[in-house]
Formats: structure tokens, C-alpha cells, sequence
């Protein structure tokens, strides 16, 4: 949802805490609250203004079999109308204090982002403190919001890109949750009930799962304060967490038939878990690889032979799973070379790796571009709170770039060997394809067992699971 706020109040928000040469050098101060909650803070009074990150660990892959999609619609209702107010009060309210929510679903948690004026911070906590302990999920905003998450479903399943990264996930975790959409389904929306909300609200925004980071003009004591009081009476245990996602893909290529003048690339397998002692030195062999604008990927498909417009790799390291992943687009009659290239590059990354030439560029550009991160006090709440999630403690901040700075070419070839299985990777085509052969699968099959009645899975912000910002290297 647009987020409106006064003028004078977005101008404000908008500047940034720190000047450029000091953020990566915060101050992080790492609270418990007398009522035992930890809290991560960063205290700058420059700017009469907060910015406060909540996550919950645990999210979408909580949903109840046949009720996929509640998390995400539950976080969506969050603000449609809390205690006596509706939505359209709710939001007159949240305006007056000029204070801004947001509320997201993903895979692995859900995320509430708040921003406020010094002046209004009471009004304000108070205010959030009404919409998460006293939903109102009135019956029409429940049947508003179910429309407008059908409209998305309807959206995505028209569109190559995201059936592409769907079917990936569909075909890799079969059985689990990230096999499926955190949307849900047609049917499996149009099920849910008010009263659906409320119990998912009470397994989700628990205290077991709860991680907190505030940037800006408050105190230790001040935040204490507010964070107990935002969160007295929140449930204690949340829902059972799942198991850890089995990968069942092998190598080999599978093709969706669609009409459409570009095909659509998702490929990749098995990945690292963020944390092993190695991700590090894995993420600065990814961005070799495929990771920017001057990655080998890059240049051997689009600069040499102008294949696709853009091509890139990451590293996805859920909660549940790990993967390597990549994706692009190409004419039809390009695609078959365009893939052909692809695998070579995956091969030769296992089997020669990288140059010490490479690394030194790498090294340079991660580290210059690390403190960049770090500008506003948005952003920097966000990174802490997703340090927290990661098991990351404070001193990372300034270790960070050390890390980098000690990898060695020896073990950026080691784990080159490693990342890079060229026998397992698998290539999902969207499109009309020349020259590739492959199994071909329908984009929307059967439900996977034991999550009846759903089917696709959402790949956004990128593929595959949807994940808040964080520190993820």
C-alpha cells in the first residue's frame, strides 16, 4: 500500500543519519528489556525521528495445510481497521502523527517496518500497539484484500518470469511449503475466513519469534520502554516451525510451453547455508561469477555474444534451504546458445575457477561498497534486525570487510569447486524455445501432497523464497 505522508515530514524521513564515512562504524548497543526482550539500537539525535524493525521468525511456511496464503493475508489486514477504528480511520489516524507502518509477508517471516517523529512517538507506538493486539479484520476489508491478493495470483500466472521461478521451486521442494506460493491459490484464498486471521495472527506475532532494532533519536531506556510496552500481552509460543526443505531436483533442463517472443532462464541447484565459516568467501566467488555488471556471466553472454540484456546469479540461503540460483531472458531462437554458454561457464567456474586478478577486483569493489549500505537510519534498523535473524552479533559490522579482505585465491578456487556442480544444475525454460531439449511440464499441475489445494509458489525480491533485507553478506 502507498504510504502518504505531509511533505515536511517525507523530507525528513528521507535524510540520512550518518555521514558516509561513519556507517560502517555504528555504534550498536544490544538491550534486554526488563520485560526480557532484546533489542538492538543505535542512537543518533541529529534528526527528531525513529525508525523501528520488527521481524518474527517463521512466516508464510506457516501455513495451515488447505489455508495457503492466511500469513500473507493476515499481514495485509494488519492496518485495515484496528480497535475503534476502521480502515479509513486507522489510516486518518496513523496521518495525523504523520507515522508510517508497513507490514509484509515472507516465506520465512514477516517483517513490520515503523517510522516517527520524536514529538508523536507515544501516539504512535500506541497506535501500532492497537493494530497488532486489536485487529478489527472487519468481514469487508477481509473480502477488499482477498480480491486484491486474487488479482496478484491472476497476475503471476500470466506472466513467464514467474512461472518460470514457480515451477523451479515447485519442481525442487515438492511437499514443502516453499514449493508453493505465500499467496495461496484461487481457492485456497477464497476460503479464508475472519476468524482464519485471528488465530493466525496468535501463531505468528509471538514473543519466541520476535527480534527488534530501533535507529535514531532515542534512548536505551526510552526504547526499553517502548518495546515492552508495544509488545505486553503478546502470545508467548508460536506455531511449530517445519523441517528442513529437501532438494529434489536433478540435472537436466525442463521446458513450460508458452506463448511469448522471449523465453524466460531459471537455473541453478543446491547452494551453501549462510552459516557456514565459508559463505563469505562463497558470495565474493558468486560475484565473480554472476554476481554484477562486470561478472564472467555478463560478459561471456550479453557483452560478447548479445544473448540477453542481463544476466546475473546469487545466493539464496533460506531458513529451510539453500540454493544457487540465476535467471534470464532471451529471443527465442537465441536461447538454446544463450544456455549452452551458461553451462559452459558453470563448468569452467568448477574446474579452473577464478584469477587472482578477479579477486583483487572483487575484494575492492565489496568492500568500498559495504559502508554504502549504511544510509539512513531505515536501512541500518534493517540490517540489524536481519543480522539478529542470521545470528550475526554487532562486531560484524566491523569485521565485515576484514573477512573479505583474507580470502585467499586458494580457497575462492576451493570453493569455486565446490559451489559450482555443473552435473546438477538444472535449467527451468519459460517460452517457446529453440534448440533446448528438455521435459515439458504444464505451469499450473497438480497440487503438491499435503498442501491441497495449492499449487505455485512466489519467486519475487528475487527467487525463490521471498526475504526481508538483511545483512546477508
Amino acid at each position: 500500500m502507498i504510504r502518504v505522508l505531509m511533505l515536511v515530514v517525507a523530507s525528513a524521513l528521507s535524510c540520512v543519519a550518518f555521514a558516509p564515512t561513519a556507517r560502517a562504524a555504528v555504534d550498536i548497543q544490544t538491550l534486554k528489556t526488563p520485560g526480557g526482550i532484546n533489542v538492538w539500537l543505535v542512537e543518533e539525535h541529529s534528526i527528531p525521528f525513529t525508525a523501528l524493525e520488527i521481524r518474527f521468525k517463521g512466516g508464510a511456511v506457516l501455513d495451515r495445510p488447505g489455508k495457503r496464503g492466511e500469513v500473507n493475508l493476515m499481514m495485509a489486514l494488519i492496518e485495515e481497521g484496528a480497535g475503534d477504528m476502521d480502515a479509513q480511520g486507522f489510516a486518518k489516524a496513523r496521518e495525523a502523527l504523520a507515522a508510517s507502518y508497513k507490514f509484509d509477508a515472507y516465506d520465512d517471516g514477516v517483517a513490520i517496518s515503523a517510522k516517527f517523529l520524536t514529538e508523536n512517538r507515544t501516539q504512535a507506538v500506541d497506535l501500532l500497539r492497537t493494530a497488532l493486539m486489536e485487529t478489527r479484520f472487519d468481514e469487508d476489508a477481509v473480502e477488499r484484500v482477498k480480491g486484491q491478493v486474487q488479482s496478484i495470483i491472476a497476475s503471476e500466472a500470466t506472466d513467464p518470469g514467474d512461472i518460470a521461478i514457480q515451477t523451479f521451486d515447485r519442481l525442487a521442494f515438492a511437499g514443502h511449503p516453499y514449493a508453493t506460493s505465500l499467496d495461496g491459490t484461487p481457492v485456497s484464498v477464497e476460503g479464508l475466513t475472519r476468524d482464519d486471521m485471528f488465530t493466525t495472527r496468535d501463531r505468528i506475532l509471538t514473543r519466541d519469534r520476535l527480534y527488534v532494532s530501533a535507529v535514531g533519536d532515542i534512548s536505551a531506556a526510552e526504547v526499553s520502554a517502548l518495546v515492552d510496552r508495544l509488545f505486553a500481552g503478546l502470545p508467548e509460543v508460536g506455531a511449530p516451525l517445519p523441517d528442513h526443505a529437501t532438494y529434489q531436483l536433478a540435472g537436466g533442463t525442463t521446458i513450460v510451453p508458452f506463448d511469448t517472443p522471449q523465453s524466460i532462464a531459471v537455473f541453478g541447484h543446491e547452494g551453501i547455508r549462510r552459516n557456514d565459516p565459508d559463505y563469505v568467501v562463497a558470495y565474493i566467488v558468486n560475484e565473480i561469477f554472476g554476481g554484477g555488471r562486470e561478472a564472467r556471466l555478463m560478459s561471456e553472454v550479453r557483452e560478447k555474444r548479445g544473448l540477453t540484456y542481463g544476466i546475473g546469479t546469487y545466493l539464496l540461503p533460506s531458513d529451510y534451504s539453500e540454493l544457487i540460483l540465476g535467471q534470464f531472458a532471451s529471443a527465442n531462437d537465441k536461447m538454446g546458445e544463450a544456455l549452452a554458454v551458461v553451462r559452459q561457464e558453470w563448468a569452467e567456474m568448477a574446474q579452473t575457477g577464478i584469477t587472482q586478478e578477479e579477486l583483487d577486483a572483487a575484494k575492492t569493489y565489496l568492500t568500498g561498497a559495504y559502508a554504502l549500505r549504511f544510509d539512513g537510519n531505515a536501512p541500518i534498523a534493517k540490517i540489524m534486525v536481519g543480522m539478529q535473524m542470521i545470528g550475526l552479533g554487532p562486531e560484524y559490522v566491523q569485521d565485515r570487510n576484514a573477512m573479505v579482505e583474507a580470502v585467499t585465491l586458494e580457497q575462492a578456487n576451493a570453493m569455486a569447486k565446490r559451489l559450482y556442480d555443473p552435473e546438477a544444475l538444472h535449467v527451468v525454460v519459460v517460452g517457446d524455445p529453440l534448440g533446448v531439449e528438455g521435459e515439458e511440464v504444464t505451469a499450473t499441475p497438480d497440487p503438491a501432497p499435503g498442501l491441497q489445494p495449492l499449487d505455485q509458489n512466489d519467486l519475487t525480491n528475487p527467487p525463490t523464497q521471498t526475504l526481508p533485507e538483511s545483512a546477508t553478506e
